[in-house]
Parts: C-alpha cells; sequence; structure tokens
C-alpha cells in the first residue's frame, strides 16, 4: 500500500492507461513531469514493464527526469527497494520492471533496447519530428499494451507537436482546436489523451512563484503566454503584425477598382527543399492596403511541369516578377510566359522586409492557405543576446519572397520620408 498526496487535476491521468497517447501541455511549474514520473513509477510497480525515457540531449536527463525518479522513489520511502543506477543510467524494480534512459542525440544506442511498452518524451517539442516517429517503431510487445506519454511546454505553433497534435495549416489538417483544451482542460480524441496544466493546478506551488509568473506579463509577453498560461502561439516579434484574413468573396470585391498597374505577379522558385512559390497581389495606392488573392505553392516539380501548371499565364499575358535565375527565366519565356527578374542589390533581402512592413493593411484571402501559414505567425530570428536580426526568421518563407520579388519597381512612401517634406517655396531656416 502506497500513500501520496498528489494534485487533484492529475488524478484521473495517473491512474488512466486505457489510451495509446497522452499528452501533457502545460505552463512552468504545472507539476506536470513530475506526475508523468509518478504515473510511470506505479505502474512498473504493478506490472513488469519496460519503459524508455527519452530527451532529445542525453546530458540533460540526470538533473531532470532521472532526478524526478530519485526524488519520487525517496517520498514514497522505497529506497532499497526500488534501484536507480548511474552507469548506465536506470531504475530496476523488485518484480523485473526497468526504466532506461536514452537522448536522441546518441540514436544507435536506442538499437540494442527491446520489449519496451512504455515510452516517455520529456519537452517533446525540442525532440525533432523525425525522431518522433523513429520512437513510434521502437514500442512493441506480443501482449502488454503499448503508451506513449509526451510532456512539453507549448512553445510556436509552428513546432511538430502543434501540427501533429493540433492544428497543421500546411496540410489543412484540424485534429483538435488547442482553444478546446484550454477551456476543458481533459479532451480523449483520437486515442489521445490531451491533458493541459497551469501553475494554479499545482496546489504544492508557493504563491511568490505564481507572482513571479505574472510579472511577465508586462516584459516578456511570448514567455508569459508560455509559462504563465500553459498556451501555444507566436514565439518572437512579428514581421507582418498587419496581416490579416479575409473571406475570398470579400478579397475580390475590392480589387474592381484598383488600376492594372497595381496588379501584381511574384514568384520564387523551388525544388527539393524549397517550394516554387507564385502570388497573384493587388496594390491599393491610395490607402496603402496589400492584397493576397492567389497562389501556387508546390515543390519536387521540373520547370516542365511548373510550365504546365501554371499555363494560364501564358493565356492571360500576365508580366511574373521573379528570382533572379536567368536560366530558370529563360526557359519560360521561351516557353510563352512573360517572366522578368527582379532587381537584387546589396541589402535587398532587408530592403524588400521593410518595403512590405510598410503597408498598412496586408489582406489575404482564406483561400491563399500557404501564404497565411508562412506570414501569419511569421517572426524574426534573434541573435545570442536577443537581438533582431531584421533580415532573417524563424522559417524559409517563400510567399514573402515572391511578394517582394512581385513588388520590383514599386515603393510604399515611408511616413519618416513624407514628414520630412515640405511644400514648395517655403525655406526651412
Amino acid at each position: 500500500m502506497i500513500e501520496k498526496e498528489v494534485n487533484p487535476h492529475f488524478e484521473d491521468f495517473i491512474f488512466d492507461w486505457n489510451w495509446k497517447t497522452y499528452l501533457t501541455v502545460g505552463g512552468y511549474g504545472s507539476s506536470k513531469s513530475y506526475h508523468v514520473a509518478l504515473k510511470i513509477l506505479l505502474k512498473c510497480l504493478e506490472e513488469k514493464r519496460k519503459v524508455l525515457v527519452i530527451r532529445e540531449v542525453f546530458e540533460t536527463i540526470r538533473d531532470s527526469t532521472y532526478a524526478l525518479f530519485e526524488e519520487l522513489i525517496s517520498d514514497l520511502e522505497l529506497d532499497g527497494v526500488v534501484k536507480p543506477k548511474v552507469s548506465p543510467m536506470r531504475i530496476d524494480f523488485p518484480n523485473g520492471s526497468q526504466i532506461i534512459f536514452k537522448g536522441m542525440d546518441k540514436p544507435w544506442k536506442l538499437k540494442s533496447i527491446h520489449n519496451v511498452t512504455i515510452i516517455w518524451i520529456e519537452e517533446a517539442s525540442e525532440l525533432k519530428y523525425e525522431g518522433y516517429k523513429e520512437l513510434l517503431g521502437r514500442a512493441r510487445h506480443p501482449s502488454l499494451s503499448i503508451h506513449f506519454l509526451l510532456s512539453t511546454n507549448p512553445v510556436g505553433k509552428d513546432n511538430w507537436v502543434y501540427t501533429h497534435f493540433f492544428i497543421d495549416e500546411l496540410k489543412d489538417i484540424i485534429t483538435l482546436d488547442d482553444e478546446e483544451l484550454y477551456k476543458e482542460r481533459n479532451i480523449i480524441k483520437n486515442n489521445v489523451y490531451y491533458h493541459h496544466s497551469v501553475a494554479d493546478d499545482n496546489l504544492f506551488l508557493p504563491q511568490s512563484y505564481i507572482e513571479q509568473l505574472e510579472e511577465l506579463k508586462v516584459y516578456d509577453p511570448d514567455l508569459y503566454r508560455i509559462a504563465r498560461r500553459g498556451r501555444f502561439g507566436v514565439n518572437g516579434t512579428r514581421v507582418l503584425p498587419q496581416f490579416q484574413v479575409k473571406p475570398h468573396d470579400e478579397v475580390m470585391a475590392k480589387l474592381g477598382d484598383i488600376p492594372q498597374r497595381f496588379l501584381r505577379v511574384g514568384m520564387d522558385f523551388g525544388f527539393v527543399d524549397s517550394y516554387n512559390a507564385i502570388l497573384r497581389m493587388a496594390i491599393d495606392d491610395k490607402n496603402k492596403y496589400l492584397y493576397i488573392y492567389w497562389e501556387y505553392y508546390k515543390k519536387d516539380t521540373t520547370d516542365d511541369v511548373t510550365a504546365e501548371e501554371i499555363k494560364e499565364f501564358k493565356e492571360t499575358k500576365e508580366l511574373i516578377r521573379a528570382d533572379n535565375e536567368p536560366k530558370t527565366i529563360k526557359y519560360f519565356n521561351l516557353q510563352g510566359f512573360r517572366m522578368v527578374a527582379a532587381k537584387k542589390g546589396p541589402n535587398s533581402r532587408l530592403q524588400n522586409t521593410k518595403k512590405v512592413k510598410r503597408f498598412k493593411k496586408i489582406i489575404c484571402s482564406d483561400k491563399c492557405k500557404n501564404a497565411i501559414r508562412e506570414l501569419k505567425n511569421l517572426t524574426y530570428k534573434t541573435d545570442k543576446l536577443g537581438n533582431i536580426i531584421p533580415d532573417e526568421f524563424n522559417i524559409d518563407p517563400h510567399t514573402f519572397s515572391a511578394i517582394w520579388y512581385g513588388l520590383d519597381g514599386y515603393e510604399v512612401a515611408d511616413i519618416k520620408e513624407k514628414s520630412n517634406e515640405r511644400p514648395k517655396g517655403v525655406r526651412r531656416k
């Protein structure tokens, strides 16, 4: 008989083994990792199990998951019965259960592990998606049930944990709306037990720690969202905060009065790792709005296939301003397309980014799924000191490049420049 006081929000989670996958998402201090470790420890005492505990980097395990198990063994007065060992790092149980610890930075060490029935991935967002898929094939047993437990802080929506378990905008798949999880706290869907927690769920946490988390709201909103509220979102400074999505018909209705010279087409070339991205855009020059109303987005296609798929541009004779790749542009010209290279000069990435940012609004049709996915949450990269790198981003945004090229030759008035203008005939003293 073991008695252990636990946080009520985790009680059902600890004793539930009816599902294949358990995803615990939460803020700092919510005790999610502690209760995952307790869940596993109790299971290993109940029946013979082999458990694999994984983190991306092996060196981080000793002071995290392994230390948690040591703490629990001491609290439950199991010293001498359940035996932690450091070299190799594992925990042995009297009934033959075993917990072993490995890092994904040494994947070759996983090949010798057999009969694993439970895998715990701590800080799952740090793991690569390929690593997760590799682990799915590691758990097998002829008779015992298989379980995967993932614990993580909710980082950016571009992380694989979000796209796999919640919303993948690229593939247009909604597995679960994360807002529904924040509301319900526990949800079971598609053989996955979802669990959400915040610091308030940890009754053993001092109030001073919660107050410290609250202070983040003032000076670090991104960290506040993750640490205090335990929610996914955009990490970092958005490149295009004026970007918004509107219904396609509503966007098209705005284009009727825009002159032909302000209708633009931009194209970024890609093949294996990057995408051919084409955008049709319209510039509301008076209001300084940019409309995006049509997209083509595909990779792994040769130029002849792409030419066939976008042949409508030959028929409409629209001018395509494209990335400066002379050989590719010459091919498309020979096929009957009107295509020219956009100009590239010193600091062109930075200058093009500044140009796009000068639009008061960037309004995108809801049919342009890839433009939305890349641009809505596009953020700047930062250096080691946390300073923004103004021409580098969290992803390689092909649709953003297509905008750059499509706007070649057009200038958006800079507010600073306009403020420096003065009426003719007035002298500045």
